[in-house]
């Protein structure tokens, strides 16, 4: 009778072992400080929460931006280990005073998730104006979205840290507007057969680069590892070199009660 009580134990102490893992799906989030490209004057912070059930949240509270506008913005770079970066103002090539977003793609990379308010968040709604956020009275942007994990790139949960925030649109004469009397019409958009569209509204305004774990966040695996391994790994190894450990342990207590020692 001893024996078998001493055997129940394992079970129960197992399942709380078992439970070290579960910790590995825990949202996991990371902050990206956006600061001014282009002498916009625009800055803010992004969140980007790997949540534990595989989608992706996007939090942006963003300042100075082109009042009463829409602004393009994307998730900029790729999760195949390029070196991407926010560009400097030498990546203005044509001299025009304002890195493009074609001057700024070497160092960002492409589009890897439009941003978009609703709808489509694929690089095909790169330019969907309608559907991205719009600046306030003040130049003030708020944006939260949720993309469901089925509607996310391969890779995109495990690479946060290799992705960048880049938000589009400039005031280039500072008449509060996007306007052809600026910079003239964008080169970007009439290569995607948009025409009417100023260049204004395409030039990056802020970029930012993945700075650490936010406020309350489980940093784990792929946020600051790349591989997402580490700690799910590490967790089940604790839980059956626990169950390991009690096994043992509850052997050696049914030998000594056979052979009737304390």
């Amino acid at each position: 009778m001893r024996l078998r009580r001493s055997l129940l134990v394992l079970p129960a102490a197992a399942a709380l072992l078992f439970a070290v893992p579960t910790a590995a799906f825990a949202d996991e989030s990371v902050q990206v400080k956006l600061d001014p490209l282009n002498n916009s004057g625009a800055s803010g912070t992004a969140t980007l929460t790997a949540t534990g059930n595989g989608d992706l949240t996007i939090s942006i509270r963003s300042t100075g931006l082109v009042p009463n506008s829409p602004h393009a913005q994307h998730l900029h770079g790729s999760v195949d280990g390029m070196d991407f970066h926010c560009p400097p103002m030498s990546a203005d090539k044509d001299g025009n005073g304002f890195v493009s977003t074609e001057e700024g793609l070497p160092s960002y990379g492409d589009i890897f998730i439009s941003l978009t308010s609703k709808g489509d968040t694929t690089k095909a709604s790169g330019l969907a104006v309608d559907r991205m956020p719009t600046a306030d009275a003040r130049g003030d942007l708020s944006y939260d979205r949720t993309i469901a994990g089925a509607d996310l790139p391969e890779g995109t949960l495990r690479h946060l840290k290799d992705l960048h925030v880049v938000q589009h649109g400039v005031d280039a004469n500072n008449n509060g507007k996007y306007d052809l009397e600026g910079l003239g019409e964008s080169t970007l958009a009439t290569s995607a057969g948009l025409t009417g569209i100023p260049q204004e509204a395409t030039d990056p305004a802020t970029c930012g680069m993945v700075t650490g774990a936010a406020a309350g966040s489980v940093p784990v695996g792929g946020v600051d590892t790349g591989d997402g391994s580490s700690l799910a790994d590490s967790g089940r190894m604790y839980a059956i070199g626990g169950i390991t450990l009690l096994a043992a342990a509850g052997l050696l207590v049914a030998r000594r009660r056979l052979r009737g020692e304390n």
